[in-house]
C-alpha cells in the first residue's frame, strides 16, 4: 500500500467524492452534492483513498444540521482491498476524534444477491479491520398502494386524546415493533424513539391511533406525513393478535391523507413482524447494518495520510 494516499477533501475539489463510481446504484440514497447543500455532509468529513489518482475508497460522515449527536459514517465504498479500506478509516477516526458508528446501507435481500455481496464484503471487512463490530441489522419497508387486508371487526381504532394518553402507553410497552429511523432520532436529537417518541414525532396527538379491544386499549401506532415520505415512526403492541390490523388502519390513514408510499423499519431478528408488514403488503427496500466501535488499532504502515 506504499502507493495510497489517504486524506479529506478540501473546499472546492468536492466532485472527487463523485469521480467514483457509484457500486450499488439501486440504492435509495441522498446524493452526496444534495447533503453538502443540505449541511450534512462537509469536506473535512469526507475522507477519499487515492492510487495513482483515482479514488479507490471514500467514505463521508453526516452529521445533520443542528445535531446533538456525533457524526455517523453513511457512505462508505471501495474498489480496493479490505485493507484500503481500513487506512482509510483509521486515518479519519484519528482526525475525527475516534471510531464511529458506521451505518451500512444495502439492498433488500442482500445476503441472497451474489451481487451484491461482491460490492459489499469488501467494505464490510475494512470496517472490522478498523475496529469496528457489527451490532444488529434494521430493514426498511415500504407499501406503495397494495389492497390492505379486510378487518376482523374484533377491534376498533381512535384518534389519541392528548400527549399524556400516548405517554402512558408508551411506558407499558416493552419493545415496540416498528420504531422508524430510530438510529436517526438518537444520532440527531439525542432521544430514544422507544421510550420517548413525542420528542422526535412531533406530529399532533390526534395523528395516532390507539387499538381498542372493547374498552381496553391493545396497541398504539403513530404516523408522520410530513416527513421525507410518510412513516409509520411508532407501533407498540399490548395484544400482538392486533398487530396486522394497527398495521393496516396506520397505512389506511395516512392513504386517505394523501400518502402514495409507506416507510416501516424494522429489527431483522423480530420475525413475526415482518411477516405481518408482508401480509399488509410491505415489501423490503433496504437493509441498514450497524457498526460500532470497539476498539482502535493502529493505523496499517506504509499509508501516507494528509
Amino acid at each position: 500500500m506504499t502507493d495510497l494516499v489517504v486524506r479529506p477533501l478540501v473546499a472546492g475539489e468536492e466532485s472527487l467524492f463523485d469521480s467514483m463510481p457509484d457500486p450499488l446504484p439501486q440504492l435509495r440514497q441522498v446524493g452526496y452534492a444534495d447533503g453538502l447543500a443540505g449541511g450534512g455532509y462537509r469536506p473535512e468529513r469526507t475522507w477519499v483513498a487515492l492510487r495513482d489518482g483515482r479514488v479507490v475508497g471514500r467514505a463521508a460522515w453526516l452529521l445533520l444540521p443542528g445535531a446533538v449527536g456525533a457524526p455517523w459514517l453513511e457512505r462508505f465504498d471501495l474498489a480496493a482491498e479490505p485493507e484500503v479500506g481500513a487506512a482509510l478509516l483509521h486515518a479519519a477516526h484519528r482526525a475525527l476524534g475516534g471510531p464511529l458508528t458506521y451505518h451500512a446501507a444495502l439492498p433488500a435481500h442482500w445476503r441472497r444477491r451474489p451481487e451484491v455481496l461482491a460490492v459489499v464484503e469488501a467494505p464490510m471487512a475494512a470496517a472490522r479491520l478498523a475496529g469496528l463490530v457489527e451490532q444488529g441489522e434494521r430493514l426498511r419497508c415500504s407499501w406503495t398502494g397494495t389492497p390492505l387486508p379486510t378487518s376482523s371487526g374484533r377491534y376498533t381504532f381512535r384518534p389519541a386524546a392528548d400527549a399524556a394518553e400516548i405517554d402512558a402507553l408508551v411506558a407499558r410497552i416493552v419493545e415496540p415493533d416498528v420504531l422508524t429511523g430510530r438510529e436517526v432520532a438518537r444520532a440527531v436529537a439525542g432521544v430514544d424513539l422507544a421510550t420517548d417518541p413525542l420528542a422526535w414525532l412531533d406530529s399532533p396527538a390526534g395523528n395516532w391511533r390507539i387499538a381498542l379491544d372493547g374498552a381496553r386499549p391493545v396497541g398504539l401506532v403513530g404516523t408522520a406525513g410530513d416527513a421525507c415520505y410518510p412513516i409509520i415512526g411508532y407501533l407498540g403492541l399490548l395484544d400482538e393478535a392486533v398487530r396486522g390490523e394497527l398495521l393496516a388502519e396506520a397505512v389506511r390513514v395516512l392513504a386517505e391523507g394523501g400518502a402514495r408510499e409507506v416507510i416501516a423499519d424494522v429489527d431483522v431478528h423480530r420475525v413475526r413482524v415482518l411477516a405481518e408488514l408482508e401480509r399488509t403488503g410491505f415489501r423490503q427496500v433496504r437493509s441498514r447494518v450497524v457498526f460500532v466501535p470497539a476498539s482502535t488499532p493502529d493505523t496499517p504502515d506504509g499509508v501516507r495520510t494528509g
